[in-house]
């Protein structure tokens, strides 16, 4: 005869609730205010600034190290003046229409990668022989093709920002799983609709991540090609601005056209790439 398990009567337990227990944390209002990372990162900054102070006071000598008053003096002056707001326009100026470029041409070779084979194996020997490639190697013939102008600091800038761009979107996109290619297949996308619809949205955190390195490559490149050369279309950008006070002495404004570019870095980062996360890829679950 086949034997059934006993059969438990369900029954339940009321839970009395502890007396005096607190379950929420009181924060004090210093720990409130220093729980905000702009506090945190402030008082960093702040750190540094005085780290330099007493560095520069120690060493004694304006010439070699400006104090961070001074610095900030000049700053201030450029400012007032408009011609520091007026060299690192014209320098983002130049940088926007090459990140711009950069970005589509990026956005073409993966496109074409992963929907062919004579794509993938196009954009791995471009990437193997010019993304090890610095950019600024490549100004020497981009001033014979393009002149000293406008045209050789867009071509070196591309270049900056194109290789570093396709690299971590293809490796996005072929992390996207097999189930949402298969989603999208059953929904018929192909080609261009396939890649803007799932693709990108998928790979989303790694194009991200080439953004925000082919913003630094090029920003950086920017500035030692203007160092290099100076002006294009005969005006000078932020680099040219630092070299410029070099040659003449001037190092607290030296100083000054250096924490203009760490300030860009700074406003470009918290101020687009930040927000940029908090919309997309923080709201969406797919990063912390």
């Amino acid at each position: 005869m086949p034997q059934t398990p006993p059969i438990r009567d369900e029954y339940e337990v009321p839970l009395t609730p502890l007396p005096g227990l607190v379950l929420e944390r009181h924060f004090t209002l210093p720990q409130r205010i220093w729980q905000q990372g702009w506090v945190r990162k402030g008082a960093i900054l702040l750190l540094l600034a005085l780290v330099w102070e007493a560095v520069a006071r120690w060493q004694n000598n304006d010439l070699l190290l400006p104090t961070f008053l001074q610095t900030a003096q000049a700053f201030a002056e450029g400012i007032r003046s408009g011609e520091l707001f007026g060299k690192t326009w014209l320098s983002l100026q130049v940088l926007l229409k090459a990140y711009v470029l950069g970005i589509v041409a990026a956005f073409v070779l993966t496109t074409l990668a992963v929907s062919t084979q004579f794509g993938r194996d196009l954009l791995g020997s471009l990437t193997s022989m010019f993304n090890p490639l610095p950019a600024i190697a490549l100004l020497p013939i981009a001033l014979l093709w393009f002149g000293l102008g406008e045209g050789s600091l867009i071509f070196v800038l591309v270049h900056s920002v194109l290789w570093a761009l396709a690299v971590n979107t293809y490796a996005g996109f072929l992390g996207v799983s097999d189930t949402l290619r298969m989603a999208g297949r059953n929904y018929g996308l192909r080609g261009l609709g396939f890649v803007l619809q799932v693709l990108v949205p998928a790979a989303l955190p790694s194009i991200l991540a080439g953004l925000r390195i082919g913003w630094a490559f090029a920003w950086r490149t920017l500035i030692a090609a203007e160092l290099v050369f100076g002006a294009t279309s005969g005006k000078g950008g932020l680099g040219w601005y630092i070299f410029q006070n070099r040659n003449e002495l001037y190092t607290d404004k030296v100083f000054a056209g250096l924490a203009m570019v760490i300030l860009i870095g700074l406003l470009v980062e918290n101020l687009v790439f930040n927000t940029l996360e908090r919309a997309t890829v923080k709201k969406w679950g797919m990063q912390r």
